[in-house]
């Protein structure tokens, strides 16, 4: 359990130094410039990445709670979302209007589907944790950056094409689930 906490607190604490810890970025930025910054910043959250896995895989999960069967349509629609919002914080989309943070929402929504089908004690970890950081990035970065400009509106064809990509994304994630997390999608 210890791995998966550290790999987590790894990638909460690197995601949180712009907003956060200004000063600690400024200084990482002075010291190594633009390119060394964001090497230095993506090694570390893939190094918290890989003890987020390595950690996962090391634990032999102990039962917390029994996810209850009637909640497992609304959550697999809930993850459906999530990816939604994953693809369009790539791309102009409508909901751009609606969620500021479609990336974050996104991861948090994740959390939470993953919460309802889940009850073991690394996965309350896993998902619990990713869930209050998103939140709490959302909130960081909100204060950091002030008032919310909302982009343009896409035309619908530009939307038709981001629910193409939704569905090739989730296609493929739910072939690779197993071999990333050793589950089947159910």
């Amino acid at each position: 359990m210890a791995l998966l906490l550290l790999g987590l607190l790894l990638f909460a604490g690197v995601h949180f130094i712009p907003s956060l810890a200004p000063g600690l970025k400024a200084g990482w930025l002075g010291r190594l410039g633009e390119n060394g910054y964001k090497g230095t910043f993506s090694l570390l959250l893939l190094g918290g990445l890989a003890l987020i896995i390595v950690g996962w895989r090391s634990i032999q999960p102990g039962l917390l709670y029994l996810p209850s069967p009637a909640l497992h349509q609304l959550a697999l629609a809930i993850l459906v979302l999530a990816f939604l919002l994953f693809v369009v914080s790539n791309r102009k989309s409508r909901l751009r209007q609606i969620v500021r943070h479609p990336q974050l929402t996104g991861v948090a929504l994740w959390g939470i589907a993953h919460l309802l089908l889940n009850g073991e004690d690394r996965s309350v970890l896993l998902f619990g944790a990713l869930t209050l950081w998103a939140i709490g990035e959302m909130i960081a970065i909100n204060r950091r950056e002030g008032a919310w400009v909302k982009g343009e509106v896409p035309s619908w064809g530009a939307e038709a094409v981001t629910v193409v990509i939704t569905v090739v994304v989730i296609g493929v994630l739910v072939a690779i689930h197993p071999w990333l997390s050793g589950v089947p999608v159910r």
